[in-house]
């Protein structure tokens, strides 16, 4: 039997895949499942940058014994009929982005992936190699680069096709931090808030935290996320005093980058600042550090603090504006390869009736 891994070549291939990558879920809100995801996500040596050995010691005597009680009650605050947020609005987004880039999936083909969690990369890379597919863009659904998560990304996607006997042409998005159609997508979210809200004294960015080290070594997140926060803030008009960034979801000893946002809800009822929109662009769909953390725990802290007005802005999940990006985002990448040339060929003169 080989080692490698073969596919036979089927009559009608679909030879273009469109995989979106977000970071993963459990597939339930239970311990039992919630320890499967973390056990996969944290033995990444991506997200945690300590000697395997020690990491290993930590993980499994520590962490996974007491963490997954804890993070499956707040996955139940948000979970849904049809399974997690992050889960269904990926899901949703490629349903979206397929309806654009090829209604009929003849030329091209869009899907979904986790990089924990299911679906997987392996096997949904695996199931397009059985479609035909010979070239491949990967868009991480991350705007801004970090080791933690595109990198990661990158990572488990050349690891699977070290196992495929013929790899296909393939392509990675490193960021859309500051892609035009990207920042006029986060803002026109802003302003349909506004319209349909009113406009709080401030406007607060939620980035997810990593490590201050990490930064320090070299990533770029910081200064994308940064980046990402001038584009928004010249888009809308507002000075530092009218948008406001701040760093989430840091765990453990180690500094991360500041400032941190739990720490903005407590503090900023005391400056003055009583009504807050929340937005958390470094998200492309909502999940549980989005619902729960920011929507649910976040406002409770806010107004304990003494804050009168919490209002959370969405992520853009499927809505036009994003769809409209990313179709643009993927045109641009995949230039020079003739399925899409192929697709907009059969949109713009549909077969003759019989």
């Amino acid at each position: 039997m080989s080692r490698f891994l073969a596919f036979p070549d089927p009559a009608e291939p679909v030879r273009l895949a469109v995989l979106l990558v977000n970071l993963g879920t459990p597939d339930a809100p239970e311990t039992a499942a919630v320890r499967r995801y973390l056990a996969e996500f944290l033995a990444d040596p991506r997200i945690v940058e300590l000697p395997r050995w020690l990491w290993r010691l930590i993980l499994h005597g520590f962490i996974l014994r007491t963490r997954p009680a804890r993070s499956a009650r707040a996955y139940r605050k948000v979970w849904t009929p049809e399974g997690s947020p992050l889960q269904v609005e990926t899901r949703g987004l490629a349903a979206a982005l397929q309806g654009r880039l090829d209604p009929s999936a003849r030329s091209i083909r869009v899907r979904h992936a986790m990089r924990y969690g299911t679906p997987s990369i392996a096997d949904t890379l695996a199931e397009l190699g059985a479609q035909g597919m010979q070239r491949l863009l990967i868009v991480p659904l991350f705007p801004q680069f970090s080791a933690t998560t595109t990198a990661s990304v990158m990572d488990a996607t050349g690891r699977c096709f070290r196992r495929w006997r013929r790899p296909p042409e393939w392509r990675t998005v490193s960021d859309y931090h500051q892609q035009p159609e990207h920042i006029e997508a986060l803002a026109r979210q802003v302003e349909r808030h506004w319209q349909a809200r009113g406009r709080a004294q401030r406007l607060l960015l939620s980035f997810h935290g990593i490590p201050q080290r990490y930064v320090e070594n070299g990533d770029p997140y910081r200064d994308q996320c940064e980046a990402t926060a001038t584009r928004l803030r010249e888009r809308l008009g507002l000075d530092e005093n009218g948008l406001q960034v701040a760093y989430q979801s840091r765990v453990g000893r180690d500094p991360w980058l500041q400032p941190y946002t739990d720490r903005q809800f407590a503090e900023l009822p005391g400056s003055g600042i009583t009504s807050l929109d929340v937005m958390c662009p470094g998200f492309a769909v909502d999940c549980l550090e989005t619902r729960e953390e920011i929507a649910i725990e976040g406002r409770r802290q806010f107004l304990e603090a003494g804050g009168e007005e919490f209002r959370y802005i969405d992520c853009l999940n499927s809505n036009d504006d994003q769809v409209t990006a990313l179709e643009t985002l993927v045109r641009r990448q995949c230039q020079g390869w003739p399925e899409l040339d192929r697709a907009v060929a059969a949109v713009a003169q549909p077969p003759m009736p019989a």
